[in-house]
């Protein structure tokens, strides 16, 4: 590819079943040897491709002399192959994040294997080249990272910047078709529901030299590369139209704290430019709140717990609720507790009765990837630091979800 840098990746040219869906075109599972004095591969291939994958690349390497493995990612499409290449590359050691190597462990039980821990812009020196990492967590998954070639000015993103097309004339600029719309769709399936996470991503390689992005799927892009990153920027964007979007935050606090979280998640939403509302339900009438209600595409509530139930009149205001139309509406609830918080399941169960789309842990899961995000959301003493970072997370999380 470049300066022995050489693809030893798998071109597989079945319809593909990938995150159910079938992969018409195929894919590739692209893998890099980059030949320097510390020999160093990044990433793998799938899992079924094991064997062949580790037999072809004796071909180009003995393989008792690899030094680094890097795991951007840590699904079996990219980490499959690890097992069998550390099986016969004894003393390499395994490049990641911590939460890869918790992963991992769990998946291919290599917890006696070296491991080097990697942080936001750590550079590791491979002997006449330097790797510099990027943490770019839910792009798509929470351990995800990516990796920069310094000298060679070469960006490898793992599933960023992919498109899934089984080909082997490997650069975008020898495609025999437009590849455009693939790259479209690929971002649309994989990366759209992380839109904010991907504008985290541009905002850390905005500065760097890029000649070639080398992902894990489908074509190396060494051609016209800034214009692909321009799409991304371009896609991730928010429009002023998502101004039309609303969200309602109705709550009932004790001591606060159920207040403070309905605020952040507010905040969180509207970081993504959606119109927010936080109301107290205690000043305000059924008709005031009725009339937002009508309005919002997604209507939140929450209370804080007393006794093993609600407090002050949300219970009153939540019945008229669920007695409206909700059908076009995203629903879900919150609040801060102090023993076991029963009134934020309480509230849940209402809005089950509702025509409304119910948002809860599963529907986040497989809208998103994302497991981190735990619906409804429950918090036991609202904490200043970690309780803000959550609940703004989660508002940013269900605005993705009204964006999409």
């Amino acid at each position: 590819m470049k300066n022995n840098i050489f693809w030893v990746g798998k071109v597989d040219d079945r319809k593909v079943p990938f995150h159910r869906l079938t992969l018409e075109k195929g894919t590739t599972y692209n893998s890099y040897l980059l030949k320097t004095e510390k020999p160093t591969i990044i990433d793998t291939v799938d899992i079924m491709y094991s064997r062949e994958f580790v037999e072809n690349l004796k071909e180009h390497i003995n393989i008792e002399d690899i030094k680094y493995v890097v795991i951007n990612h840590v699904e079996p499409d990219h980490a499959g192959a690890l097992p069998a290449l550390l099986n016969k590359a004894k003393n390499a050691t395994i490049v990641t994040t911590e939460k890869a190597r918790e992963l991992l462990n769990g998946m291919f039980k290599l917890h006696s294997r070296e491991y080097l821990i990697i942080k936001d812009g750590d550079t590791l020196d491979i002997g006449g080249k330097t790797l510099k990492f990027f943490e770019t967590p839910y792009l798509h998954t929470e351990e995800t990272m990516i990796t920069y070639a310094i000298e060679d000015k070469v960006l490898f993103p793992c599933d960023i910047f992919s498109t899934h097309i089984a080909t082997t004339d490997l650069f975008n600029d020898l495609a025999k078709e437009d590849i455009d719309e693939d790259f479209k769709v690929y971002y649309s399936l994989i990366m759209s529901p992380h839109r904010n996470y991907v504008q985290d991503m541009i905002g850390k390689i905005k500065n760097l030299d890029i000649e070639m992005i080398a992902p894990s799927h489908g074509f190396v892009l060494r051609e016209n590369v800034q214009k692909y990153i321009d799409l991304y920027d371009r896609m991730s964007s928010i429009p002023n139209k998502n101004l039309e979007k609303k969200a309602l935050i109705l709550y009932s606090s004790m001591t606060g704290n159920t207040g403070k979280i309905g605020e952040d998640i507010g905040e969180g939403l509207r970081n993504l430019g959606i119109d927010s509302k936080v109301i107290n339900v205690k000043s305000s009438s059924f008709e005031e709140i009725k009339s937002q209600v009508e309005e919002a595409n997604l209507v939140l509530l929450g209370s804080s717990t007393r006794y093993g139930d609600m407090i002050g009149n949300i219970e009153e205001i939540l019945k008229k609720i669920t007695k409206l139309d909700l059908s076009n509406k995203y629903l879900s609830s919150f609040g801060s507790y102090g023993w076991s918080g029963e009134a934020i399941e309480i509230i849940n169960d209402y809005l089950k009765t509702t025509n409304g789309k119910l948002l809860d842990t599963s529907y986040i899961i497989k809208a998103t990837g994302d497991n981190s995000i735990k619906l409804p959301l429950r918090m036991s003493f609202y904490d200043d630091k970690e309780g803000k970072e959550l609940s703004i997370k989660t508002g940013r999380a269900l605005g993705e979800l009204l964006l999409k």
